[in-house]
């Protein structure tokens, strides 16, 4: 017979299935191509059981998007205390991670899904995850040893969320980018977004 009575313990472990397996086919198959029923099916639970612990997609979305956060900073902190990288080479090989994220576990949203998501969640789950994003780039830059100071996460948020959507974006969702010259072009980016940040990284300014 199927257990009807699940603990508080039940519970909290069955979520934290679901996100982990949310987190897992998101960034390996994208999140648009992630279905409910996929992560559900899964962890081995109802389609009904699966709506106790979130409402709507979006919410698992959301969630997944949260607990991954701690896990990338902890990857920034591995690569910048690893002594055969430069500053350069931990920071750019960072980044580049995450422009590839479907090859190292990280989920990165696309323009659609974007699109997507932001339509649906309310102004408060909006503010909660700008919050969430701008402490997390913020994070990211103190570990690259750059002084976070609000302008400069913002930049470094569009800087790098820029070079991401774009190389998820070619050719679906910008045709007339040449796909050819892709990954070149992310290289560039990805160059130029770590000579920008050298700049910062030596800038005095307080």
């Amino acid at each position: 017979m199927p257990k009807v009575a699940y603990s508080e313990e039940d519970r909290e472990r069955i979520k934290t299935d679901l996100l982990t397996v949310g987190l897992e086919l998101m960034a390996k198959q994208g999140i648009q191509h992630t279905t409910v029923e996929q992560v559900y099916k899964k962890v081995g639970i109802s389609r009904t059981f699966f709506y106790s612990f979130f409402a709507t997609k979006e919410d698992l979305i959301v969630e997944t998007l949260y607990l991954q956060q701690p896990k990338i900073i902890k990857y920034v902190q591995t690569l910048m205390a690893n002594p055969a990288l430069s500053w350069r080479d931990a920071v750019k090989q960072f980044l580049h991670a995450c422009c590839y994220g479907e090859k190292n576990g990280i989920a990165v949203l696309t323009i659609e899904e974007q699109q997507l998501l932001f339509k649906r969640l309310s102004k408060e789950s909006y503010q909660v995850f700008r919050q969430k994003q701008l402490r997390l780039f913020g994070e990211i830059l103190e570990n690259f040893g750059i002084r976070a100071d609000t302008a400069r996460i913002h930049l470094f948020t569009n800087l790098s969320l820029t070079a991401m959507v774009v190389r998820r974006a070619i050719p679906n969702a910008l045709p007339l980018f040449v796909p050819e010259a892709a990954d070149e072009t992310v290289d560039f980016q990805l160059n130029a977004i770590v000579d920008a940040l050298e700049k910062l990284k030596t800038d005095p300014t307080p």
